[in-house]
């Protein structure tokens, strides 16, 4: 199964956006799956889970309020939807699956190639 990502580009500060995770190979809805974010010389960050039914959702702490993440299991993706854009926002942002709905990348087994969202002021 391979991950993909879409939905990143270059867009202004307070601008929202929303980045998709697809799968080829296999179905996504299979798996708990969690958005990164990571930018250069940074450890790749938590930004939020869901399972594999969208019942459940578990956000990190510090950035709980302008990330939503949902699923749709008929089109097998899941969205990151990412609102009141600011420019420390910029970053790769990936997607990640695994059977456990967690914070821990370690627990993430399958990644996407992550796709770049810039925030400009």
């Amino acid at each position: 199964v391979q991950l993909v990502e879409s939905g990143g580009g270059l867009v202004q500060a307070g601008d929202s956006l929303r980045l998709s995770c697809s799968a080829s190979g296999g179905r996504l809805r299979s798996y708990e799956v969690g958005w990164f974010r990571q930018t250069p010389g940074k450890e790749r960050e938590f930004v939020a889970a869901i399972s594999g039914h969208g019942d459940r959702t578990l956000d990190s702490d510090s950035l709980k309020g302008r990330f939503t993440i949902s699923r749709d299991n008929t089109r097998d993706t899941v969205y990151l939807q990412i609102g009141s854009l600011k420019p420390e926002d910029t970053a790769d942002y990936y997607c990640a699956a695994g059977m456990v709905i967690t914070i821990g990348r370690e627990n993430y087994y399958l990644w996407g190639q992550g796709t770049k969202v810039t925030v400009s002021s």
